[in-house]
């Protein structure tokens, strides 16, 4: 420790969100340069080429054979792929001197493309499965959480080229029980969710998200089985109603109702039902967003969903990608008079020519009561099919625990994650694009079907110390920690330094990775920090060592235990499973 290129912090930093963040930093694993961009100090660097190997040796392991492409891109390819465009303001874009536009890789699919396809010609050159342990780019709006998210981040990613359909599903699977390894050998806890795969293109998709509640996405899954990020939920269609015995539609004047709960209160105060009182959900709220699209142009669209949902601006983004969500304001309102602030209904959206989705609650034959297109007025006895047509449908509200699965298999629960992983399958989006194809058995030329799984390496490092850190500090996992033992000289006194330093040389030499706190420090300094450090094992010699004792102490459960001197080490290797 006296040698050690470190300082731990005794107070938090100012903008640490999360407790991997809060303790990362304290403990002097990284150093924040700029918002979402840290550098990595020895203790974090150690952890994180531990997490590389885990992830090398998986891979490895289902014969994926690694390489290393630049972080510095030209643009080209990704302008022939149309993500130049569609990455919008998360790319890093830059000019070099010749006025040659260049990026900074935030994935490489079309690195790895065109890789294949300079090396492959032929079926026989397939399967294939190549990867990289690199460091990424985006330019996150809002970079938070430390190493979470952050700008610059280190990946795996990679790619596999198959001459079918049949070799992708292997490929994927064989991806897929790569991942479930390297996840359950870095010991946090994860599910595996259906997905959406968002600017990566491609079919089937999964993600695996550490169970956290710090987790920025939200998940859900049931009883029966079913699990998936709320991005790729799509809530089934509700049954179609008999409407024969709706009254035809009535319009009523509602003064000051431009909200749902002000509606509720006039319509049971000005008409009244018959059967119960009016609520939320028997009203039509339909909202107006704007959406601009990669090539700058703008276009409008309206979602009709019960009053007693919101729209969920992640889902509708996911939704609607490449497309960017944007407010509809008074401007947009003086283009379109047909449409009333507050008093919206579908009429008025089919007059003013707007896209108009609608939630799967609002199906053929269900009454409604909403905007009447005129300020102050709204419409009772609206019926889906009868009254106004349904064109789309767009599931795109806010999951509530008890929305029943896609699949039937029960209630939806939802939880938090943080995602860890995500598996793609690709088919010939990227081949096509950049004109990846092999000659088959044959002799005609086909395109290449891809697959892309990637890994985030530096998040996995947070995401094992969100996981297993406590109120006083990191607490690493075995195999992760920078050091398995740590050997505190707490005390005056040579002869607790020199038995400090004989053990610590014995623990080396029976190839136990140490870590010896040999500072002039107080033995309350050396305690926090040892805490705060995290090793899982720590050997203190100080005053029990009169009685020819020292303490074993475990960081995970707390529990101190004397032993003799000369049987240290041997209980030691055995505490730690030598």
């Amino acid at each position: 420790m006296s040698h050690l290129f470190v300082r731990t912090l005794r107070e938090d930093p100012a903008d640490a969100e999360v407790p991997s963040h809060r303790w990362l930093v304290r403990a002097g694993y990284i150093r924040r340069v700029a918002p979402g961009i840290y550098s990595w100090l020895p203790l974090g660097l150690s952890v994180l080429h531990k997490v590389e190997e885990v992830v090398r040796e998986e891979m490895n392991a289902i014969g994926a054979q690694e390489v290393l492409f630049p972080a510095l891109l030209p643009a080209d390819p990704y302008k022939a792929t149309d993500r130049w465009t569609e990455y919008g303001d998360n790319l890093f874009r830059l000019v070099d001197r010749k006025g040659a536009d260049m990026l900074l890789g935030p994935t490489h699919e079309e690195m790895f493309t065109l890789m294949a396809k300079d090396q492959c010609s032929s079926y026989k050159d397939l399967p294939l499965a190549l990867y990289q342990i690199q460091t990424k780019y985006r330019d996150e709006a809002r970079p938070r959480a430390g190493i979470l998210r952050g700008r610059e981040f280190v990946m795996k990613d990679s790619y596999s080229f198959d001459i079918d359909k049949a070799g992708l599903d292997a490929s994927y699977a064989a991806h897929r029980g790569a991942y479930i390894r390297i996840f359950d050998r870095l010991g946090f806890e994860y599910v595996i969710v259906q997905a959406n795969s968002g600017a990566m293109g491609g079919s089937a998709s999964e993600e695996f998200l550490a169970i956290s509640p710090n987790g920025e996405d939200t998940f859900v899954r049931s009883p029966g089985g079913y699990a998936a990020n709320v991005e790729a939920v799509r809530r089934p269609l509700a049954a179609e109603v008999d409407a024969s015995e709706v009254p035809a539609a009535e319009i009523h004047e509602t003064p000051d109702s431009p909200t749902i709960d002000t509606l509720v209160a006039q319509a049971n105060a000005l008409f009244p039902r018959a059967d119960r009182d009016w609520v939320a959900h028997d009203t039509l709220k339909n909202v107006v967003f704007n959406l601009r699209q990669p090539d700058g142009s703008v276009e409008p669209l309206a979602i009709g969903l019960p009053g007693d949902r919101e729209v969920d601006d992640t889902r509708l983004e996911a939704a609607v990608s490449p497309a960017e969500l944007e407010p509809f304001g008074d401007e947009d309102f003086a283009r379109y008079p047909q449409l009333a602030k507050g008093y919206i209904g579908p009429s008025g959206l089919k007059a003013a020519g707007l896209r108009y989705v609608l939630d799967p609650e609002v199906v053929p034959g269900t009454a409604w009561l909403t905007g009447a297109d005129k300020p102050g007025y709204h419409v009772i006895n609206l019926v889906a099919g009868r009254d106004f047509e349904i064109d789309e449908h767009l599931d795109v509200a806010v999951l509530r625990e008890g929305d029943q699965a896609p699949d039937g298999s029960g209630p939806l629960g939802l939880a938090r994650g943080i995602e860890m992983g995500h598996i793609f399958q690709l088919g010939t989006k990227y081949a096509e694009a950049l004109g990846l194809k092999v000659l088959d058995q044959n002799g005609k030329l086909q395109t290449v079907t891809m697959g892309s799984y990637g890994v985030g390496v530096s998040r996995a490092v947070a995401v094992v110390a969100e996981a297993t850190c406590d109120d006083k500090g990191l607490c690493w996992p075995r195999p992760l920690a920078p050091y398995e033992v740590m050997v505190l000289a707490t005390g005056k006194g040579d002869e607790i330094a020199q038995t400090a330093e004989k053990l610590a040389l014995d623990l080396d030499a029976a190839g136990v990775s140490v870590l010896l706190d040999d500072r002039k420090a107080s033995p309350g300094v050396k305690f926090k920090d040892s805490e705060i450090l995290g090793m899982p094992t720590s050997v203190v010699v100080g005053r029990g060592l009169a009685d020819g004792n020292v303490e074993i102490r475990d960081r995970k459960s707390g529990s101190a235990r004397p032993v003799a001197v000369a049987d240290a080490v041997a209980e030691v290797l055995a505490e730690i499973g030598r």
